[in-house]
């Protein structure tokens, strides 16, 4: 069984661990800020491609659920903030990206929930990991950029999910490749 850090490791552990959780909280924001700056823009649609999902469905795996969200949700709020870390530089709410960074922080609990009861072993399993990760993010995204560009739901999924379906299953492949390793990586070194 894998052991996970929580949030509550945070306030109730000795120092060490606190600063562990704190250390690997702050590097899960900075390894997804950075990845959300590896895009691919698409030109149509005001949503760019990048590996955000990427490190979010890994974040989730490997952090567990209540320090991924931790992580995510510092992204998020820093972004919020103005902080020019959500995709290509942008910041605050009035970017196209701003529901799939809130989308981030519910996807990586669920990658993490999934993946505390196996779900990242095979990989099978981590193909469904994968694909209910998107699923999450697209559920957050897609309203937020239907209301920020005016789009009817019609518009919003035509350039907010159709453009990403294949890149994300080209992810949700690699996540569901690489998955496997990083579980036996983790077991091992406990």
């Amino acid at each position: 069984m894998t052991t996970y850090i929580t949030a509550s490791t945070l306030t109730k552990a000795p120092s060490k661990n606190k600063t562990r959780a704190i250390a690997l909280t702050a590097g899960g924001a900075t390894l997804l800020a950075i990845t959300s700056q590896i895009l691919i823009p698409l030109g149509f649609t005001p949503v760019p491609l990048s590996l955000a999902t990427l490190t979010v469905i890994l974040l989730g795996t490997s952090l567990g659920p209540r320090l991924a969200m931790a992580s995510t949700g510092l992204f998020f709020v820093l972004g919020t903030a103005g902080l020019p870390i959500f995709a290509g530089f942008s910041s605050g709410t009035a970017t196209a990206s701003f529901g799939y960074a809130a989308g981030y922080i519910f996807a990586s609990g669920l990658a993490g929930l999934m993946a505390k009861h196996a779900g990242d072993k095979k990989v099978a399993s981590a193909f469904l990991l994968a694909i209910c990760t998107s699923v999450v993010i697209y559920f957050f995204g897609v309203p937020w950029l239907m209301f920020s560009a005016h789009l009817s739901l019609r518009e919003g999924i035509a350039l907010g999910v159709l453009p990403f379906i294949a890149g994300d299953l080209l992810k949700t492949l690699a996540a569901a490749a690489l998955l496997p390793a990083i579980r036996r990586l983790i077991d091992t070194t406990k």
